[in-house]
């Protein structure tokens, strides 16, 4: 069983694996319209994914970790990271990039799809395909608030030494 994380507002947090942020806005993954959770295997690399698209003078107050537990058998697929263009961790994401969770939830083989971040490649981002017919197999555990240091957004008027 392996545990696996992601951040997001309190008022999404009774449903936060459904997939409903990627399905309506599309993510770098996947397309408007294609709905996927997106996780993290590391608590800190899930707040790293959340943190790095916000709004240093505006941090939201509300934040929530939601967790859950796949059983070791879930039916996955990988993508290894020397089969993605040599742009892939562009700001701007490739569209390619976006075709593989559309096609991933389109074949519907895999219930789980684990993938580099663009944040530190050395580690797994895991898509969950919430209409897998395995996705009733992860536990999910209530949501917890999120307390972060607000220096994770700098001080006004400091810069950091080197």
């Amino acid at each position: 069983m392996s545990r696996v994380y992601r951040v997001l507002r309190k008022k999404y947090a009774r449903t936060p694996f459904d997939g409903e942020g990627a399905y309506r806005y599309g993510v770098r993954w996947s397309s408007p319209g294609v709905r996927l959770s997106y996780t993290s295997e590391h608590q800190s690399l899930a707040l790293l994914e959340y943190f790095v698209h916000l709004d240093k003078d505006d941090p939201p107050s509300d934040l929530v970790l939601a967790m859950a537990e796949v059983p070791d058998d879930l039916s996955r697929e990988g993508v290894d990271v020397t089969s993605l263009s040599p742009n892939w961790r562009a700001p701007a994401a490739p569209p390619e990039l976006a075709h593989i969770g559309d096609e991933f939830v389109q074949r519907g083989q895999h219930c789980l799809l684990l993938l580099p971040s663009v944040l530190a490649p050395d580690e797994k981002n895991c898509l969950i395909n919430p209409a897998h017919p395995e996705f009733k197999r992860i536990a999910i555990h209530e949501s917890v608030a999120v307390a972060y240091d607000p220096h994770m957004f700098g001080k006004p008027g400091r810069r950091h030494r080197p």
